[in-house]
């Protein structure tokens, strides 16, 4: 990891897009068997650079941070093409679409959407820290708002783009999901 890296995932407003999430995105990776060394490699940077950028506040982010991934892999010596790979991967964990036939693309997507098949526990402090980065959102705004965002993933025809993690997650996903959209637009607070 560079020194910016460092920095930016221990930026004091991230509360789930930090180093936490890395790492765990990173061990699903590593816990994929048969992937050949140089696509292994790929993704390895792309998750470290994917969310290097993150502003709430912006709609840019992934898009800044394929830029820094580019920059930054070629200051480091490695080619144009995988600079230039990573940072279209990147661009990937915007909208979490993948074209058909993109197996690293489904995989990364995949690997950083892992979190929504959570355990319940698991699930809960993710939402917690969403709604802990946008903070700056009044309450109502918010509840709207992320369920906009989260029924998005339910109307989906499948959430994980990759087979096996679709096999693995895809049923808890959606139930967990159906549960915070449920939370979101009920009367009241918000249910834990």
């Amino acid at each position: 990891m560079t020194p910016a890296l460092e920095a930016a995932y221990a930026e004091p407003h991230r509360r789930y897009h930090s180093r936490a999430h890395i790492e765990a995105c990173l061990i699903l990776l590593a816990g994929r068997e048969g992937l050949p060394d140089p696509d292994r490699r790929l993704l390895e940077y792309a998750i470290w650079w994917h969310d290097a950028v993150y502003d709430p506040t912006r709609s840019d982010n992934e898009a800044v941070s394929a830029d820094m991934a580019r920059r930054d892999l070629t200051a480091m010596g490695e080619p144009a093409a995988v600079a230039d790979e990573v940072a279209r991967l990147i661009l990937l964990t915007k909208g979490h679409t993948v074209p058909p036939g993109d197996r690293l693309g489904a995989l990364l997507v995949s690997i950083d959407l892992a979190v929504l098949g959570g355990e319940l526990a698991d699930y809960a402090a993710y939402a917690a820290g969403v709604r802990a980065e946008y903070g700056f959102v009044a309450e109502p705004a918010f509840r709207a708002g992320r369920a906009r965002v989260m029924q998005h993933f339910l109307d989906a025809e499948a959430i994980y783009p990759d087979p096996a993690f679709r096999a693995r997650l895809e049923t808890r996903a959606r139930a967990n999901i159906a549960r915070e959209i449920a939370a979101l637009t009920a009367p009241g607070p918000v249910a834990a």
